[in-house]
């Protein structure tokens, strides 16, 4: 009969009786499975959702803009509100994207898209957080406090409650680059995690579309 090997389990100190230490491996294995309180992600956000995720990292749009930036020379920034960094995220999920890709806001709170994405307070007074010139200015933001080429901007309500009057599901995404700006509206249908890929998929998309067209 053999015994179970224990040298890659995690050790607890345990005081010996002549004052000293010794150590014996913790109970429970290691990893998530000895930590119950730590939940796989694809629990936390749900198996659609985590596949949906890896959809979008795979997809064309983002391949697209990755090789026409690299192309061209060019880098990318984005400032985003409501997928709080789920966008910036997709992108790191390819291989080499540091060569683009210079970084990101995560501008949650509404005075933070003034203060560090520099979106005009009296915009965001008059009209909310929730707005398609706010995304404009989001993308402008990211492109000049990151020092890219190009930005993205992205604000809108993921629900499941409305904001300031917004119903859920409104989303305004930009596209600012060197010779060109875009904006885009949508309306998405369904739950949280949905509504965020689905923004996440329209940015993405957008930029696609804008270096397509752009030709400065």
């Amino acid at each position: 009969m053999t015994s179970a090997d224990t040298s890659a389990r995690p050790r607890t100190a345990v005081p010996t009786p002549a004052g000293g230490i010794s150590e014996r491996p913790t109970p429970g294995g290691t990893g998530a499975a000895a930590r119950p309180d730590l939940a796989p992600a694809d629990s936390i956000v749900g198996e659609a959702a985590a596949a949906a995720f890896e959809a979008v990292v795979r997809t064309d749009a983002l391949r697209r803009c990755v090789a026409m930036l690299r192309g061209r020379r060019e880098t990318f920034a984005v400032a985003e509100s409501l997928t709080g960094g789920l966008v910036s995220a997709v992108i790191t999920g390819l291989d080499g994207v540091s060569e683009v890709f210079r970084g990101g806001l995560v501008v949650y709170a509404t005075d933070l898209k003034s203060e560090l994405a520099s979106v005009d307070p009296a915009l965001l007074a008059e009209h909310g957080a929730v707005h398609p010139d706010v995304a404009a200015q989001l993308a402008d933001g990211a492109r000049q406090r990151c020092r890219a080429d190009w930005g993205v901007g992205l604000t809108g309500v993921a629900g499941p409650s409305a904001q300031d009057g917004v119903v859920p599901g409104t989303v305004h995404v930009a596209v600012c680059g060197p010779t060109r700006r875009l904006v885009r509206s949508a309306r998405l249908d369904g739950d949280r995690a949905t509504v965020r890929i689905g923004a996440a998929e329209l940015a993405l998309g957008l930029l696609a579309e804008a270096m397509t067209e752009d030709v400065g």
